[in-house]
């Protein structure tokens, strides 16, 4: 792990081949413990970054990703769902990189993207992949899962890495980039807490779709990511969801 910023702590860490954690830590209302913003950054000839960070973090951000690959090269600027951690430097990111795109859910698309960023977005659909050079990504629709019409999920097929979103979403400030111990104790803990998830019916058998690619490494947007039995971990989730 690499500090980038010692003023706010921002990190980096690849946690799979060509994949990078980049990792900030906050203080926010609710979370006693603090919290983090993490943005993942997938390197190759197509560079591809998954969430922005808030438009207010942008210069972090830019700063990390600066410290693999020119901010420039980025071709994809994707996120899972439409909130200001996800996506709302995207136009920041944009102008910084005048060669990406948007790349989003076709709901994503057609409710705020198309109207709220500077370029056209590639709209995804359910399934459909995009090569990145030595990696490729392939987009899941997962509505409401755990919240938002529009979201949804990518794989990265070749390390097997799950852009996870806001699924494990662990509390606290200070977390390692990747971990192989318990996440699910912890966030839901959280849930508990700060109930973030909408409870849609459809839950379990999205997680169980989402177990079936088998991850190995859970790219989570906020805490540690995690490496292990990806389907066993998701399954486990739904389990939870039930309760």
């Amino acid at each position: 792990m690499s500090i980038t910023n010692a003023l706010s702590g921002t990190n980096i860490a690849e946690i799979a081949d060509g994949i990078y954690r980049i990792n900030t830590p906050v203080t926010i209302p609710g979370a006693p413990g603090g919290f983090s913003f993490n943005q993942y950054l997938i390197d190759g000839d197509e560079p591809l970054l998954f969430h922005t960070g808030p438009r207010k973090m942008f210069a972090l951000v830019r700063e990390a990703v600066a410290c693999v690959t020119a901010p420039e090269r980025l071709r994809h600027i994707a996120f899972s769902h439409v909130e200001a951690d996800e996506c709302g430097s995207l136009n920041e990111w944009l102008a910084a990189a005048p060669h990406a795109t948007p790349l989003c859910g076709k709901v994503a698309a057609m409710v705020s993207i198309d109207d709220l960023a500077d370029r056209p977005p590639h709209a995804l659909a359910d399934g459909q992949a995009v090569w990145l050079g030595k990696h490729t990504v392939r987009w899941f629709d997962a509505p409401h899962l755990p919240h938002a019409w529009e979201c949804g999920f990518l794989m990265e097929e070749q390390t097997r890495t799950l852009l996870c979103g806001d699924l494990f979403s662990q509390e606290g400030a200070n977390h390692p980039p990747l971990v192989t111990s318990d996440i699910l104790g912890p966030s839901e803990a959280f849930r508990h807490r700060m109930d973030y998830f909408s409870h849609t019916p459809k839950a379990g058998a999205m997680l169980e779709r989402l177990a079936a690619l088998q991850p190995t490494t859970l790219a989570c947007m906020h805490g540690s990511a995690w490496s292990g039995d990806g389907a066993g971990m998701l399954r486990a989730l739904g389990q939870a969801l039930q309760q």
